[in-house]
């Protein structure tokens, strides 16, 4: 009796040991844990925005910051509002090179991590912190030309949101050849919401000067945007004379801020001609649009016909603050086959998200392809972003008007390029299959 009396107390006493030699933070086997679990998506997906200083509401860098916002981040991606990427991957072009959307098991391990009561975790299971790219860096390489603002753009502590339209010679004195290109502020980076640049030329017959007063679209700056580098060989050209639009969307933040944008350039070497010159247009642009007050699903098209082969790099939907969706189809010549390229069914106007689709899925469409856009729009009070359901609206530059269009990125091919390269995607298709 007394042997197993002996037993039971070295085993209660080794127990009691090894319980204070546990960590004080033991984790239950199963549980999903912010440490371990949760702060990598952030970093990965979420932080690029929320973290101090930058647009976003909130900072999610720690536990501390996070905590609190818990159900809100179950939320927002349990409905695929954040991270912003409101294309259709079921519908179309499927894979994107840019894509920031979540997987469905990254989606879970959130909900998990939620409905488990958010718990913190293993400190030593945190990831190091991410470290951020410096504001003043380009993502380009170093640039040959850096255009900019004239003088600074004041925002007021407190005033509406207000969209600014500057026009800037770089006196370009020769055509050129661009083979990387990057829109960024360059002081008041939390009251930048946007920065659009375009190229304008007021030459007889340019067609950017008669379609639009701003210009041919360039590039643009967006939340968690960086530059854009053409693929090899393929180019956009500058002419001599060119002058450069800045369109700024500002947003006051609660204390006055001085503003500035700037564009950079790369250039190819001079004398470079490029085997493609890519083209960023609007596509289906519809000028007519009628949107009566207090409907919804007003639906409205578009078409624009490619007059020779083309690669489609890239879509992105335009519309303003009651758009809800916009799909891009490709009806192809003669019209006997219809294929719809994208979709994106949950527009936001507060994000302008270019899609740019895998190299291995960018639509080839031979000649004589018509692009038809179709887009909808929500003019009731439904739509939280509508500033008054009761309007009439009709196209316009305004925001409170609207537009419908979607800028596409393409650069055409010659017959025998497009050949060739519908039959090495078809080569590559058949080997996938036996594979």
């Amino acid at each position: 009796m007394r042997a197993i009396l002996i037993v039971v107390i070295v085993v209660m006493a080794t127990l009691v040991t090894a319980g204070a030699q546990a960590p004080a933070n033991t984790v239950a086997q199963g549980q999903v844990t912010f440490t371990r679990d949760v702060a990598p998506i952030l970093q990965n997906r979420c932080q690029v925005c929320h973290r101090p200083d930058t647009f976003a509401p909130m900072s999610l860098l720690t536990y501390e910051d996070a905590r609190p916002w818990a159900r809100a981040i179950k939320e927002k991606v349990v409905i695929r509002e954040m991270p912003p990427w409101y294309i259709d991957k079921n519908v179309g072009v499927r894979h994107f090179t840019n894509d920031v959307s979540l997987s469905d098991e990254e989606i879970a391990t959130i909900v998990k991590w939620v409905d488990g009561g958010a718990p913190k975790g293993n400190l030593a299971d945190m990831p190091a912190p991410r470290q951020f790219e410096d504001l003043d860096k380009w993502h380009i390489a170093p640039p040959d030309l850096v255009v900019q603002l004239p003088k600074d753009l004041v925002v007021a502590a407190k005033a509406p949101d207000r969209w600014v339209d500057v026009l800037v010679d770089p006196g370009l004195k020769e055509d050129r050849y661009l083979r990387a290109i990057e829109t960024k502020p360059t002081k008041g980076f939390r009251v930048v919401h946007h920065a659009v640049t375009s190229l304008k030329n007021d030459e007889a017959g340019d067609p950017a000067a008669d379609a639009d007063p701003t210009g041919n679209f360039l590039n643009e700056y967006a939340l968690g945007k960086n530059g854009d580098v053409f693929p090899d060989g393929a180019a956009r050209l500058i002419k001599a004379g060119t002058k450069i639009n800045f369109n700024v969307h500002l947003h006051s933040i609660g204390q006055e801020t001085a503003a500035n944008v700037a564009l950079g350039v790369k250039f190819y070497p001079k004398g470079f001609v490029p085997k493609h010159v890519e083209l960023t247009e609007r596509i289906g642009r519809n000028q007519d649009l009628d949107i009566p007050p207090n409907t919804d699903n007003v639906r409205s098209e578009g078409y624009t016909t490619l007059t020779k082969p083309a690669r489609i790099l890239s879509f992105q939907p335009h519309m303003h603050n009651r758009g809800k969706a916009q799909c891009m189809e490709a009806i192809y010549p003669g019209g006997q086959k219809v294929e719809t390229l994208s979709c994106v069914s949950n527009y936001r106007f507060a994000w302008h998200l270019v899609y740019l689709y895998n190299e291995g899925e960018q639509p080839l469409l031979p000649a004589g392809t018509t692009l038809h856009v179709v887009s909808w729009h929500n003019n009731t009070a439904s739509n939280k972003f509508n500033p008054d359901p009761d309007a009439l609206v009709t196209y316009g530059q305004r925001t409170i008007d609207d537009m419908a269009f979607a800028w596409v990125s393409y650069y055409y091919l010659s017959d025998e390029e497009f050949k060739q390269q519908v039959e090495a995607r078809k080569a590559k298709q058949r080997n996938t299959t036996n594979e």
